[in-house]
């Protein structure tokens, strides 16, 4: 049976989902925008509305679950300048950087001392707001950049690889989401490995091992 949190910490995620996807997708749609790609802009992609951004299932899973996503970007590599590939992976990688650098902002009231770790729940606080504030953009960031479809991280691999490797993996990219939920679902030591144990070693080095009570 699935334990859900409890109310303040429901109420912090849902502050900070908001806030986290809105920049994630947005940074998207900014960088598309950036590189000649008008489609983010036509859709209305290019605002801080987080109603143009959540997806309510991925939102409701990531808050009870631990994983979830946003409302996937629209995007015409065709219309980007430079090489298809390799400017649909800078638009891939403006998501989870986004995420990184929120974190990295937010380090910055643990080290000047204004607020502390929260590792448990408790009543609604700012130390617990910040907390996982810096918890949830680090899971984001490293969660998107697993390198299956439609992650972020399957993009940025495409940009790497030979081009005759990448049209043979395209076929797969159908069942990417399958793949996806098979590994969180049935795999999780994989998910660990890739996301969960490099979230702690970066909250570490931004907030430090003391604050984290290590």
């Amino acid at each position: 049976m699935l334990n859900l949190p409890d109310v303040s910490i429901i109420i912090a995620r849902v502050v900070v989902l908001i806030i986290a996807f809105t920049v994630h997708e947005l940074s998207h749609a900014v960088t598309a925008d950036y590189l000649g790609d008008p489609t983010p802009r036509r859709m209305g992609r290019i605002t801080l509305n987080p109603l143009k951004h959540l997806d309510p299932i991925g939102t409701l899973l990531l808050i009870i679950a631990g994983f979830g996503w946003a409302k996937p970007v629209m995007i015409n590599p065709m219309n980007m300048r430079g090489n298809p590939r390799t400017s649909m992976a800078i638009v891939a990688a403006a998501g989870p950087i986004s995420n990184l650098l929120m974190a990295a902002i937010a380090a910055v009231f643990f080290r000047l001392g204004l607020v502390s770790f929260v590792q448990s729940s408790g009543a609604f606080s700012l130390s617990l707001l910040m907390s996982e504030f810096i918890w949830i953009n680090l899971i984001l960031a490293f969660f998107n950049l697993i390198p299956i479809p439609p992650l972020d991280g399957s993009k940025i691999l495409y940009a790497i690889l030979p081009s005759e490797l990448v049209y043979r993996l395209r076929p797969l990219e159908q069942f990417g989401f399958l793949i996806l939920m098979a590994v969180v679902f049935f795999v999780p030591a994989v998910l660990n490995v890739l996301v969960g144990l490099p979230a702690v070693a970066l909250l570490q080095l931004l907030i430090g091992g003391s604050s984290l009570g290590l």
